[in-house]
């Protein structure tokens, strides 16, 4: 692709594999409401599915290894006198369920020790229905959703066509709190610490709650078209990402600041396609990536979240529509097959495919670069600790290691990364590379996906530039100072480079250090590389790395240059980056004595092949030009400390300066003073 570039990643080549078909769940009979939910949900054991069942509401619980078709007579989980509407697993117990009902009310289910999809049977022969371990009223109208709280135990969230969200202690019964809307709430979610509440109501609006104070912390408008729109908090983050329709029923994106939703979306929505399905987002905490599951069609489109901005990945294609999507937590995948997420589709409301998503890799041993720690199941938070204001920064995390060779779990607790004004705002390009070898490419981003563009990290220049500009604490000065910091910084560049040959002769290489150069005649130079190296065939460009080779290895990189070494083939008519100055902390202060070369001739010297006379030196050709590398690296060094003296005097100069301004002002006040009372 001309102009384009590959963004490196190591989920670039994610891809989805469904089951064979003996792994399906056949015979479902999945219910035809409307309500919009996602009809099944799943944990590591079981899987939950909204049945399509006479007699009141029931739902079915189906033991993950009981694939196949499924009996005409199955035990049903019944109690509900209306159609259950969703269900939801307790991160915490893998028996404990609850579900929202038509009729309501939220039951609390437990699964039986001996329960069995296909036996689960009384004394004669009959399937036998689980009824609810308890009932929780309080509800006025229906109750669309349910959701489980990420870190405190036995707190379960509510939403109703009431126009509430109840957060109840499930073990009492009780009440918590409860935020009140203007409109029925079709998504919510949950922050990473379980703090905040994020939702998205039928008015359109999408608001961030503070669930203890019972106050809306921030809300704006969200998409414009008149769908139900879908929301998820984006992980340890402050960002969510909500999923809706234009005016133009286009199906968009958008990734919102959760703590400051009024400034809008980050960056303009995105733009997926004009289908008309309601997208069902689901994102994976540990490896940032979110799923995008259209309801009505076979697509999974999934992406990587970074620095604010949706890269896509890839999309999963399926002829087969699914209206129902559920995810296994992370504890559920196969780490042997580097797998990074197990999930399940419905398929014409009668069948349940399972579907894997994997990294394609050949390597058989542990990959901890794409398992992070993730969340281990075991509660951080009672739900009376919770509920009187205790937090924490997250769930309790366990090494997926433990997984591969099932060693006990160690389990963690959760940190930021970054405060929590900043989290996820940083612009900086975090670069992949594959535990299969070295970087073999340069890093660079491809676009995001909005048809615009999005503006990328910035580069080294635009950044040195930024760093010279802090100098100056004043807007209408900047113009003077930056001529007086330029020409200061020219005399001392003279100055510095009219000391040294080396740095004449390195500076040499580098074909775009216009105004360096003119400090001295290039004539008058004389080159100190290698005459093998002359030899050597041009190379590809590489990226630039700032790396400090350790003594023993005997190589070291020039911060001038971009990744010169001996060992690596150069020429001197190979273009060079141009030089910036390069930090102080890069460069080891106790280097080795150098051996400066000479430029009397004698029997050593040798001529090159293109005429160019080598100097001699009293060590080997190779470590001439290591230790001239090293030598030029600490004179650049000093010169950075010399600039840096330059800038600390400039920023005195201008303090003074406003001083006697301020003097002088005083002054003519004075002198018009003493001329009004003549």
């Amino acid at each position: 692709m001309s102009g384009k570039f590959v963004r490196a990643s190591k989920y670039r080549h994610v891809y989805g594999q469904v089951a064979k078909k003996e792994r399906h769940y056949e015979n479902i009979r999945i219910t035809n409401n409307a309500w919009d939910s996602n009809l099944i949900k799943a944990n590591g054991k079981f899987l939950t599915v909204n049945w399509n069942s006479s007699g009141g509401g029931a739902f079915a619980v189906i033991p993950l290894e009981e694939v196949g078709k499924a009996p005409d007579q199955i035990p049903l989980f019944r109690g509900h006198t209306a159609p259950v509407l969703d269900t939801d697993f307790n991160p915490f117990d893998d028996y404990s369920i609850a579900s929202g009902s038509d009729d309501g009310k939220i039951g609390i289910w437990e699964i039986p020790a001996d329960y069995s999809f296909h036996n689960y049977c009384n004394s004669d022969g009959d399937p036998k229905d689980i009824s609810p371990k308890k009932v929780l009223a309080g509800h006025g109208r229906k109750v669309g959703h349910v959701l489980f709280h990420p870190t405190a135990k036995n707190v379960l969230a509510s939403s109703s066509l009431d126009h509430t969200v109840k957060i109840w202690d499930i073990d009492s019964g009780k009440e918590l709190f409860t935020l009140k809307h203007p409109d029925m709430v079709t998504s919510m979610s949950f922050s990473y610490d379980g703090n905040h509440l994020v939702t998205v109501s039928r008015d359109k609006k999408l608001r961030t709650w503070d669930i203890r104070a019972e106050k809306v912390v921030s809300e704006t408008q969200a998409h414009s078209g008149a769908k139900n729109q879908r929301v998820v908090w984006l992980g340890n983050s402050s960002r969510v990402a909500t999923t809706g329709f234009s005016k133009l029923s286009d199906r968009q994106i958008g990734v919102w600041d959760a703590f400051d939703l009024e400034k809008g979306d980050l960056g303009g929505f995105y733009t997926v396609d004009q289908s008309s399905g309601i997208m069902m987002p689901f994102f994976d905490a540990s490896n940032k990536i979110l799923y995008l599951v259209g309801k009505g069609d076979g697509n999974i489109r999934y992406f990587e979240f970074q620095n604010d901005e949706l890269f896509e990945l890839s999309e999963f294609q399926s002829v087969d529509p699914q209206r129902g999507f559920a995810a296994a937590p992370r504890r559920a995948v196969n780490v042997k097959e580097n797998e990074i997420l197990k999930a399940f589709k419905t398929v014409n409301d009668h069948c349940i495919e399972p579907i894997s998503f994997h990294v394609p890799r050949k390597s058989d041993s542990f990959q901890d670069d794409i398992y992070p720690d993730a969340p281990s199941g075991v509660a951080a938070l009672t739900s009376d600790e919770w509920a009187s204001g205790k937090s924490v920064e997250g769930p309790l995390l366990f090494n997926l290691s433990s997984l591969y060779d099932g060693s006990e779990p160690i389990l963690t607790s959760s940190s930021r990364t970054e405060p929590l004004e900043t989290r996820g705002a940083s612009t900086e390009t975090t670069k992949y590379s594959s535990t299969d070898g070295p970087e073999k490419e340069p890093i660079s981003t491809y676009p995001p996906l909005s048809a615009s563009g999005k503006s990328v990290s910035p580069s080294a220049t635009e950044v040195t530039e930024k760093a010279a500009n802090k100098t100056v604490s004043s807007q209408d000065e900047e113009v003077k100072s930056d001529q007086l910091f330029e020409k200061t910084i020219n005399q001392g560049v003279d100055a510095k480079l009219k000391d040294d040959k080396s740095v004449n002769s390195l500076l040499q290489k580098a074909s775009n250090l216009d105004d360096i150069n003119d400090a001295e005649d290039p004539s008058n130079r004389v080159s100190t590389w290698d005459e093998d190296d002359e030899q050597q065939p041009t190379r590809h460009e590489t990226p630039v790395s700032h790396k400090v080779a350790s003594p023993a290895s005997k190589k070291e990189e020039s911060p001038v240059t971009s990744k010169i070494s001996q060992d690596e083939p150069s020429t001197a008519k190979q273009p060079e980056p141009a030089m910036t100055i390069p930090n102080t902390s890069v460069f080891n202060a106790k280097a080795e004595p150098t051996v400066k070369p000479t430029a009397s001739t004698s029997n050593a010297d040798t001529k090159v092949p293109n005429g160019t006379e080598s100097l001699s030196t009293t060590s080997k050709p190779a470590a001439t030009k290591s230790m001239g590398l090293l030598q030029s690296a600490e004179k650049l060094s000093s010169l950075v400390l010399y600039l840096e003296g330059i800038v600390a005097d400039l920023k005195k100069a201008n303090l003074d300066k406003d001083d006697r301004l301020l003097a002088l002002e005083s002054k003519v006040e004075e002198l018009l003073k003493g001329k009004n009372k003549m």
